[in-house]
């Protein structure tokens, strides 16, 4: 029987679809072969073992347990790069993580005159509303300001002791901070006095409950000293403090070892306190103690800024002076110091105030004695400054009201006179100058004298002692020019100048010989030389001239390379025309070949003694060239040495 041919198409389609099936499928096991071992290689590249590679159809699917979430992450990643992400089904896990630290606990409690704040981290258990309620009763009428922030976490051994035991000491401290974790306080605080921070720090360590740790910083103000006071003595009773104060422990270190050298031999005591005058109080009390020391005796007493230096009876007015002009030098700024020499009690007298100025042969000027106020001193101080230099003075008068009114006159006047003089002093006293010294110039009394009479006046009266001494002659003069010439010649008897071949090039064995040359002639100065060049007597004549001039000329040059100052120098060729020895042996040439330094004399001027009579009858001058040449002479020898 025949089928239809509708079968025939419908059985052909039908093993069209099995076949496009069976391909499918065969194209389906190949993809997810092929991503199964990409994305396996990709993860063992990587040294992901811990992970797993599943090809379901188009998906991979991803399993096992990344030891962290970087992990996790890296291996999706990597997957991605070789798969499209969308085929991707996730299921790594990640190993768990330890459980988190507890966070930790503390509270920063700070409390002033402006009332009570915290700040910091508390367990959530915490009975924060009783907490805020003991702190409102201690800052009252003061608010309490609450930073705190809670975690939900179980409270540490000895959080809640700790914390307890900072508000109890916090009702104690009025100004302090409190620092507080699980079983520690840390107090710092300041208290009104030594004493009561003493009595805190007991209180506190009896109220501490047992196993609390505890740290105290309790610190006590120093007093406040008005005015800040120090007192010095020494007397028949030995060195002593009535009283002392200092700023700081440095201070007091340095005012107690002044004191010990001064002769101190207990322990005393120097108060630290507030309100030093001028952070240079120790400096100060250093040297007032010191030169109380050097008198002997008396007391020394500071006020602030102010210090007043008693003597003992029996200091020497002139040693009273000179300390105390020192003192006044040394002392640093805004200290003001009043000086007193107690009169002697059997009424002796005990000398005129003088002011004393001395040069020493060295060009250092000491000033020293008594003066009229502190515009004198400065003015004494900046004018010797300006006649003997800055670094060349030091002041050490002190100033003394009881002077007369023509001081300042006196004083500068001394102290120009001393200017002119080598060494030597100015003393001035009442009434009376003197000046006493040496002075290398003849005229320098005479000056002086004239000086003093025009500053002081006529009624004056000043004294001189100056001495003329010549001065020592320079230690740096040039030697005489014929021991220059002599010299010269020693250096080239040495080892002479030699030159190239035929040439004028200097040889380079001479640099060393022109070396010495050079040094001796810089030491010479300015003296007139000729540098003579000289050759033997092989070659022409005019030759061997030429060379021996440019030789001299070449020995010229190199001096003055040499920084030789040449301006008095002439380089002269002789040629052949001196030989010293005989030019028919080979040493005689070499000899002959030299160059000679020769110093030009200057000429003699020969004395001409003339009377009065002679002067008035010799005949004038006349310009006629004829009349000038020796009459005895003939017309034509006068000719010829013309042309020569």
């Amino acid at each position: 029987m025949r089928r239809p041919p509708i079968v025939y198409a419908l059985f052909s389609f039908v093993i069209g679809a099995l076949l496009c099936i069976v391909a499918a499928g065969f194209a389906v096991k190949t993809v997810q072969e092929s991503s199964e071992i990409a994305v396996r290689g990709v993860l063992d590249d990587a040294g992901y073992s811990w992970s797993e590679v599943h090809a379901d159809g188009l998906q991979v699917v991803l399993t096992g347990t990344a030891p962290t979430e970087a992990k996790r992450f890296d291996a999706v990643s990597r997957v991605g790069s070789v798969v499209d992400a969308a085929r991707i089904i996730n299921q790594l896990d990640v190993t768990p993580t330890a459980d988190l630290a507890p966070p930790r606990f503390s509270v920063e409690i700070l409390r002033n005159d402006s009332g009570v704040s915290l700040i910091g981290l508390i367990p959530a258990a915490t009975d924060r509303e009783a907490l805020l309620a003991r702190l409102t009763d201690i800052a009252d009428p003061e608010p309490v300001t609450d930073l705190l922030e809670t975690a939900d976490q179980m409270a540490p051994a000895g959080w809640q002791d700790a914390l307890d035991f900072a508000v109890t000491a916090l009702s104690r401290l009025p100004l302090s901070k409190l620092s507080v974790t699980a079983g520690l306080v840390r107090v710092t605080a300041i208290a009104d006095s030594a004493q009561s921070r003493d009595t805190l720090e007991a209180e506190l360590t009896r109220a501490a409950p047992p196993g609390l740790r505890m740290s105290m910083d309790i610190a006590a103000p120093r007093p406040v000293i008005t005015p800040f006071t120090l007192r010095f003595l020494i007397d028949e009773q030995g060195a002593r403090f009535d009283a002392c104060s200092a700023d700081t422990e440095k201070s007091r270190a340095r005012i107690l070892g002044a004191a010990f050298r001064a002769g101190l031999a207990g322990n005393d005591v120097c108060t630290l306190g507030l309100g030093v005058p001028s952070p240079h109080w120790a400096r100060a009390a250093e040297l007032a103690i010191a030169a109380l020391a050097e008198l002997g005796g008396g007391a020394v007493t500071f006020a602030d800024a102010d210090i007043t230096l008693v003597a003992a009876e029996g200091v020497s007015p002139t040693a009273f002076d000179r300390i105390v002009g020192e003192l006044e030098t040394a002392l640093p700024e805004v200290f003001a110091l009043h000086a007193i020499l107690p009169a002697p009690k059997n009424g002796t007298d005990a000398g005129p105030p003088e002011f004393v100025a001395t040069l020493s042969p060295e060009g250092l000027v000491q000033l020293r004695g008594r003066l009229s106020d502190e515009a004198l001193r400065q003015a004494a101080d900046s004018y010797a400054r300006a006649r003997f230099g800055s670094d060349n003075v030091y002041t050490a008068a002190r100033i003394a009201s009881d002077l007369p009114g023509d001081w300042p006159v006196r004083v500068l006047a001394g102290l120009e006179a001393l200017s002119l003089l080598g060494n030597g002093a100015t003393i001035v006293t009442p009434g009376h100058v003197l000046i006493r010294g040496i002075s290398t110039r003849e005229e320098a009394a005479a000056d002086i004298a004239r000086l003093l009479s025009d500053r002081l006046g006529e009624a004056e009266t000043f004294n001189l002692d100056v001495t003329f001494r010549p001065p020592p002659p320079p230690a740096d003069l040039p030697p005489p020019p014929e021991e220059c010439e002599a010299r010269l010649a020693e250096i080239q008897a040495a080892k002479k100048i030699m030159f190239e071949p035929g040439s004028a090039t200097i040889a380079g064995e001479s640099a060393a010989t022109m070396d010495q040359i050079a040094d001796l002639l810089n030491l010479c100065g300015d003296i007139r030389l000729e540098i003579q060049g000289h050759t033997d007597s092989q070659g022409r004549e005019s030759m061997n001239q030429q060379l021996s001039q440019a030789r001299a000329q070449s020995v010229l040059n190199e001096l003055r390379d040499r920084r030789v100052l040449t301006s008095t120098y002439a380089a002269v060729g002789y040629g052949e025309a001196q030989p010293i020895e005989s030019n028919k042996t080979e040493a005689g040439r070499e000899a002959n070949r030299r160059i000679e330094f020769h110093w030009i004399r200057p000429e003699p001027i020969p004395e001409q003694q003339k009377t009065l009579e002679e002067l008035s009858s010799k005949p004038p001058e006349t310009t006629d060239p004829a009349a000038s040449a020796d009459p005895a002479a003939p017309s034509g020898e006068g000719k010829d040495n013309e042309q020569n």
